[in-house]
């Protein structure tokens, strides 16, 4: 079973793409055979994080992978593997609706659509329908529904304060325009969509983001989802993801800021100055013997007025002068 790539680059589910690519530069950097030569362990690690990469690093790379988890957890839990089935997107563009053959899933297009729909497609003929009526008492029919999309738009800080405007690309199944959805689950041909009643379409929506928006904030857009050929739509499902920029991350809905301190202000203490996401610069005091991985909360200070976490980690300096070297060498005679 290969690795959770979210895992192997160290973001959550809800980063941002801009998160995803910057973590995969820091871990490529870090892990790089050429700045381990002769390390089989990183280079190993270093393939890993490539292939992590080459699954979620894009939009549409990640899109494809999401989709084809949900289908495959759908599947594995043995139930309808099309209730509340989505699509999902990132930075404002959609995605096929459905993974077929051919692309990786393994999954017949008829097939699924058909357990998603709830019936045959292309009909059955009228005596084994009569027959199985006799069989089973009369029940009335459930409503059908088309399932619904999910799908995420990364917007900025900024964006989120003011509210935006996102021009989004949404692929959805839709009634078929040559026969109106009326050839699903009967024996009528369709040259257009085969029969199913509905036909992948695409178009481009404006999804309207109110000032204040929140990370993980969800908009739930009215008949936006999935059309059902006997029924109504689904809906569609927005995650908005902040992109909370370089040096910082969201974890649990808490939005942590890394703040690099020398060896030497960590063991003896000290001060450091950051820069908050509302622009504002602030000291830290850092107390003797501060390790790396240590928080503070600073209140009012995130995003909106909300908290910000900061998490000291170990500044490491590219290039060290002769001063610093020959003081390094005193600190390893002491044993330190």
């Amino acid at each position: 079973m290969s690795e959770d790539p979210y895992r192997v680059l160290g973001v959550g589910k809800d980063a941002t793409d801009a998160e995803v690519k910057r973590s995969y530069r820091k871990l490529a950097r870090q892990h790089h055979p050429d700045r381990n030569p002769g390390d089989a362990a990183a280079e190993e690690r270093f393939k890993a994080i490539q292939a992590a990469y080459d699954q979620i690093g894009t939009a549409a790379a990640r899109k494809e992978y999401d989709q084809q988890q949900r289908i495959e957890e759908m599947f594995a839990r043995g139930g309808n593997p099309f209730s509340g089935f989505s699509g999902s997107g990132g930075h404002g563009r959609g995605s096929n609706p459905f993974v077929g053959k051919g692309q990786g899933a393994g999954f017949d297009f008829s097939d699924i659509l058909n357990q998603f729909m709830g019936g045959k497609g292309g009909g059955e003929p009228q005596f084994q329908q009569q027959s199985r009526q006799q069989r089973r008492p009369q029940q009335a029919p459930p409503s059908q529904r088309g399932p619904d999309i999910e799908a995420g738009i990364d917007i900025n800080l900024q964006q989120a304060l003011s509210g935006t405007k996102i021009e989004f690309g949404h692929r959805r199944l839709r009634i078929c325009k040559r026969c109106e959805g009326t050839s699903f689950n009967s024996r009528k041909a369709c040259p257009q969509c085969s029969g199913k009643g509905v036909e992948s379409r695409s178009s481009t929506i404006t999804v309207n983001v109110p000032s204040g928006a929140q990370h993980g904030q969800q908009l739930r857009l009215k008949k936006m989802g999935h059309e059902h050929p006997q029924g109504e739509a689904g809906d569609l499902l927005i995650t908005i993801r902040l992109d909370a920029e370089e040096g910082r991350r969201w974890e649990g809905g808490k939005l942590i800021q890394e703040v690099a301190v020398t060896y030497s202000t960590l063991m003896l203490g000290g001060a450091v100055r950051i820069h908050t996401p509302a622009g504002k610069r602030v000291q830290i005091e850092v107390a003797e013997g501060t390790r790396i991985g240590d928080r503070r909360r600073l209140a009012g200070h995130g995003h909106d007025g909300g908290p910000l976490d900061i998490e000291f980690i170990l500044a490491e300096p590219e290039q060290v002068n002769k001063n610093q070297k020959e003081a390094l060498d005193r600190l390893r005679d002491s044993g330190l």
